[in-house]
This record gives structure tokens, C-alpha cells and sequence, in this order.
């Protein structure tokens, strides 16, 4: 039977103290005893400093203390997340403030919107009365305007309306959504070597979390106005249930592969920023199927290697070639939703091709497939399954932007899989 690493290192840290304490004790008789005896002086002696650092050496472990740090992250991750389920409110930003304040060094923790201060924990409370008060404070108000992190050393800078002692610096982090700014998150500190490389590391990085999480939160708000399918792909994909999954599979990789979870973690937070930037914008082929791989691996991770697989075979000259975003992705969602068999592995493959002027992509998987009944109502007009949105808007812009000639075409059989084909005339050029 195989243990984590983990496990092992701490009963090799139990063990190793454990002996540290018996040779201390051994020591201590051997140098205070009636009878000194300078042999077992010296080899007691020799054996507790080895002991000793060996101790020392396992509760330093680099890798352990990336693994808490990672598990630390994640954890405050999901606190926040479940904070904001209801939307970037006052009362959500003030539970965020008291979660992050905890975990850093910082004295006092503050969440604004554009206008207002909506959070407040930490030194100071009292002083600053009721919440829901507009921003004051100069350095802020630089922030919502241009977007840039701000640290300021001294009070002065800080420009509190009403002077705090125990407040001399401050780190301030935008909120921001695409290249919009909705708010701000401050770290406020009692003295400027508070402040270090490490620590606006953790106010950036608790900054781009919060704005992923805002981003979230006001797309689904606007799930139903949103009758394109940009918005409608953006939205499916930056949900509560998705982030949860992704947390969960990074927080159990944490335990069993460190490194698997970082990086993870690095592709967890490039797939949501590319999201974002991709959303109403054409963008190349190759990086749309390069962000619906991305999907892939992060599902890949949850799921198994041994249940989910992924092939792509893309001409190379349509690589370039322009195309609206969220025109992939979406299908190879629906496959691992939908088609996914209940053992064995789920291969989705991905190809694109050009026969003269005409493009043909294709979406393939050998799943469960679908019944013909099935087929015929997820191509119908009136279809408002979660499924047939999709595939409904795909088709809508595909004509949309390559005309009539432009359709989608979807093959499926019980028990063997679904094949989806789009095709584009005269877009060789494009």
C-alpha cells in the first residue's frame, strides 16, 4: 500500500522528534547525573543535534510548504466564493473583508465599489462609522480611475479623512472585469516594512480573485438578457458549480501531486482571463481550440486521464483564420456534460479542415450518443434545453456571420457517439 507523501513526512517528523527528546533526556542524565559519563556525554549529545535538525529539515520541507500554502489559498478561495453567491453587495463584501484579513499581514481589509466603501474589517472600524460612505480617499479614487495597483508607505499617502496611528501604509488592488474597473480592495498596514514583494503578491492575487469572482456574479445576472452566444458561453462557463469542481479537484491535488496543482492552478486562472478577453471579439481558430483545450485539461483533472481524452488534427493553414469566439467550445461542453459514459473513457476529438475555398470544423466524440427523437428536438426552432441554446445559437451565428449557405450539421447514434460539423463557404481567406 502506497501513503501520501504528505503522511509520511509527518511520521517521519513524529518519529525524529520523538528521538530528539530521548537523546535530550539521555543528555541531560549523562551531564547532571551522579555518574558522568563523557561517552554517552558526547554520542547523546551528537545524536539530539542530529535528531534535532532533521526535525528542523521535515517541518521546513519547501514542498509541504507550498502544499499548505497552496490549501490555504483554495480554502479562502471557496470562503469567498460562497461569500459573494449573492452578489457583490455590501454584506458580501464586508464577510470577504473578514475573511482575507486572517490571512495576511495587514491590519485592516477594505472592499469599495467605484463609489462607495461597501467592506471594512480590521483597525480603525470605529473611526470610519457607518459603511456605504463614498471613497475618500485620493489614492482610491487614482485607482478606479486607471486601474493600477498603488502602495503607499506613509499616512500622508494613505490620506485618511481622519488620521489612525495604527494605520501607515496601505496596498490598493483594482476589481476589475475585462478592462473595466468595478471596485477596489485595500490592505491597510501599522508600518511601511509591512509591505513586502510577498505582500503585493497576495493583495494582487486576492484582487484577481475577487474580480473573477465579480465577473461571475454579474454574468449571471445577465444570463437572461443575454441572447448571444458570447454571453451565453461566458456565462456557462464562469459558474458556481464549475469554480466549486475546479476548487475541490485542485484542493485534493494539493494532497496527493503538489506540482499537478499548481499547475492547474496557472491554467485554471489563463482560461478565465482568455474567457473574458474572448467574449465579443473575433479571434483566431487556433486560439479558440487552444481555450477549449484549456476547458479540456481542467476537466481532464477533475475526471481522470483515464476518462477523458482529447485529440485535435487542425489544417495549418487555418490557423489564423478568424472566427467568432465561443463557436467550439461550447460543443465539446455539451460532450463532456452529456455524453459521457457511465465507464470507460470519453474521447473528444477536434479537427478542422479547408477543401477548396470552404471550411469544415468538426466536433466528434464517441460517447453515449443520442436517440433520434433526442436529435430532432435539440435541432428544433423551439428547443430551450440547455443542450439545444447552444447549439441553436451556434447555427444562428454561423449564418450570421458566413451567410445562408452556413449550417451545422449533427450526427449521433445510440451507443457509438455524435458528430458535429460546421460548415463555413468561402472563408479560406478570412
Amino acid at each position: 500500500m502506497a501513503y501520501p507523501r504528505h503522511n509520511v513526512t509527518i511520521v517521519l517528523e513524529i518519529a525524529s522528534l520523538c528521538m530528539a527528546l530521548i537523546c535530550g533526556c539521555v543528555l541531560g542524565w549523562a551531564m547532571f547525573g551522579p555518574d558522568r559519563n563523557y561517552l554517552v556525554l558526547t554520542i547523546s549529545g551528537a545524536l539530539f543535534t542530529a535528531f534535532l535538525l532533521i526535525t528542523i529539515a521535515l517541518i521546513l520541507d519547501p514542498d509541504r510548504i507550498r502544499a499548505n500554502q497552496s490549501m490555504s489559498v483554495l480554502n479562502l478561495a471557496s470562503a469567498t466564493l460562497e461569500a459573494m453567491q449573492e452578489g457583490f453587495t455590501s454584506e458580501a463584501a464586508q464577510k470577504v473583508c473578514e475573511i482575507l484579513l486572517p490571512s495576511t499581514s495587514a491590519c485592516a481589509v477594505a472592499i469599495t465599489d467605484r463609489e462607495v466603501v461597501l467592506g471594512y474589517a480590521g483597525a480603525g472600524r470605529e473611526e470610519l462609522g457607518e459603511l456605504g460612505g463614498h471613497i475618500r480617499t485620493a489614492g482610491t479614487k487614482r485607482t478606479v480611475q486607471d486601474g493600477k495597483t498603488r502602495v503607499l508607505r506613509s499616512q500622508l499617502e494613505v490620506g485618511l479623512p481622519v488620521p489612525m496611528s495604527a494605520i501607515q501604509a496601505a496596498i490598493i488592488v483594482p476589481l476589475k472585469m475585462g478592462s473595466s474597473i468595478q471596485g477596489t480592495l485595500k490592505f491597510y498596514y501599522p508600518k511601511p516594512s509591512r509591505i513586502s514583494e510577498t505582500q503585493i503578491s497576495v493583495a494582487e492575487g486576492f484582487g484577481q480573485l475577487l474580480s473573477t469572482q465579480i465577473a461571475a456574479l454579474q454574468l449571471e445576472e445577465q444570463k437572461k438578457l443575454a441572447t448571444s452566444m458570447e454571453l451565453k458561453a461566458l456565462q456557462s462557463q464562469i459558474n458556481p458549480h464549475f469554480l466549486f469542481n475546479i476548487i475541490n479537484t485542485m484542493a485534493s491535488l494539493v494532497r496527493t501531486d503538489p506540482n499537478k496543482a499548481r499547475v492547474m492552478l496557472r491554467e485554471f486562472a489563463v482560461f478565465y482571463r482568455q474567457t473574458l478577453e474572448n467574449s465579443s471579439d473575433l479571434i483566431s481558430l487556433s486560439r479558440e481550440v487552444e481555450q477549449t483545450v484549456r476547458y479540456l485539461s481542467l476537466e481532464q483533472a477533475r475526471f481522470g486521464e483515464d476518462r477523458l481524452a482529447v485529440e485535435v488534427d487542425i489544417d495549418e493553414e487555418l490557423r489564423a483564420m478568424q472566427v467568432p469566439a465561443f463557436m467550439v467550445q461550447p460543443l465539446v461542453e455539451n460532450a463532456v456534460k452529456h455524453a459521457m459514459p457511465a465507464e470507460g473513457k470519453l474521447t473528444i476529438s477536434i479537427s478542422g479542415a479547408l477543401d477548396g475555398d470552404d471550411v469544415y470544423l468538426h466536433v466528434n466524440d464517441d460517447g453515449i450518443g443520442m436517440k433520434e427523437e433526442a436529435l430532432k428536438n435539440i435541432m428544433a426552432p423551439k428547443s430551450e434545453t440547455g443542450l439545444g441554446i447552444a447549439v441553436k445559437n451556434i447555427n444562428d451565428r454561423l449564418r450570421g456571420y458566413y451567410g445562408e449557405k452556413a449550417y451545422m450539421d449533427i450526427q449521433s447514434e445510440l451507443g457509438k457517439g455524435t458528430s458535429v460539423t460546421l460548415f463555413l463557404p468561402d472563408c479560406a481567406n478570412l
